[in-house]
């Protein structure tokens, strides 16, 4: 629990960085948040290999994790603020850090209701679906012209996914009673 919280205090200094809203706070924050993003992957592992895992656990790391990406995204709206359009960008990074929030509790919702262990959105290569986090450090590298791009997406794109993931996994989610 330890690296878990030292990965919520990195995420909500990225997140900070990201709402300052200059170049070298982008490149900062992306930096922080990657930094974030391998706390995240430490806990877990060091968790599973030391066979500390306990439900506690699991379900903070989640509130975590959750708070992590739902901050970076509104610290990526915040930090656009001053661009083409304005306060919208606010309201953008809101909409997907929520939406964030809600995929992963739907994910949640959905593994307990499966009940069996396996993954909602199995591996790839040993990547998870989330892994696609680790490039909002690089692209807030690049700085603002590559962060509108993404947060426009992540606007559009994760409610999207929390729709399309709740409808694809509707029957476990909502069984039929008989």
């Amino acid at each position: 629990n330890q690296l878990t919280t030292v990965r919520l205090i990195t995420a909500i200094m990225a997140a900070a960085a990201f709402a300052v809203g200059t170049a070298e706070w982008f490149f900062y924050g992306g930096w922080i948040f990657i930094v974030s993003a391998f706390f995240d992957r430490a806990d877990g592992e060091l968790a599973r290999l030391s066979r500390r895992t306990s439900p506690g656990g699991h379900a903070y790391d989640l509130v975590c994790d959750v708070l992590a990406s739902t901050l970076a995204f509104i610290g990526i709206g915040i930090g656009l603020r001053d661009g083409p359009i304005g306060l919208w960008s606010v309201a953008m990074g809101l909409i997907a850090g929520l939406a964030i929030a809600v995929i992963f509790w739907v994910i949640e919702l959905i593994r307990a209701a499966k009940n069996d262990g396996r993954h909602v959105y199995p591996t790839r290569g040993g990547f998870d679906p989330d892994d696609g986090l680790f490039l909002v450090g690089p692209i807030a590298w690049i700085g603002a012209q590559a962060l509108w791009p993404l947060l426009i997406a992540a606007a559009i794109g994760a409610p999207l996914f929390a729709i399309w993931t709740a409808y694809r996994d509707r029957g476990v989610l909502f069984p039929r009673r008989s």
